[in-house]
């Protein structure tokens, strides 16, 4: 009998596909987020993404408004708020305010100055989070997930 022929080589293994990034977002579920953003076209695209991430968003232009929603609405469980803001309040104040008000609020404050972000980053209150604009919608969910999940106040 004449000898097996060898095997031939083994195929080389098809890399991996990539995950696609979709896997990677946090999806909410339902939680109403009070958007506080005086420039509406900013706010119609955080309220777009919000929405298409599975969050509830409820739009407010500036911190009184912010805070009169607040006071009417206790299914907001987290506060995404620029921190430039009309009227004599920011973003910051109005954290503040908002969490001496209602202890535990979550809190996001975004910011499109650089200088800002190095700033409060420092003088953040606990549980206070910043992200810099322009964002993602992928590290938009991935911050928003982190702030909605972290525990205590």
């Amino acid at each position: 009998e004449p000898p097996a022929a060898p095997e031939p080589p083994a195929a080389p293994e098809p890399p991996a596909a990539p995950e696609p990034p979709a896997a990677a977002e946090p999806v909410g579920a339902g939680e109403a987020i009070l958007v506080v953003e005086d420039d509406a076209d900013v706010r119609d695209l955080a309220v777009g993404l919000l929405s298409g991430l599975g969050y509830r968003p409820i739009e407010a232009m500036d911190g009184e408004s912010a805070l009169a929603t607040l006071g009417e609405r206790a299914e907001v469980a987290l506060l995404f708020t620029d921190v430039a803001l009309p009227g004599g309040m920011s973003g910051v104040e109005l954290a503040r305010e908002a969490r001496r008000r209602r202890p535990g609020l979550k809190v996001l404050l975004t910011s499109g100055y650089s200088e800002d972000v190095i700033t409060f980053q420092e003088g953040l209150d606990e549980g206070v989070e910043l992200i810099g604009k322009p964002y993602r919608k992928a590290s938009l969910a991935r911050k928003i997930g982190a702030v909605l999940n972290r525990k205590g106040a």
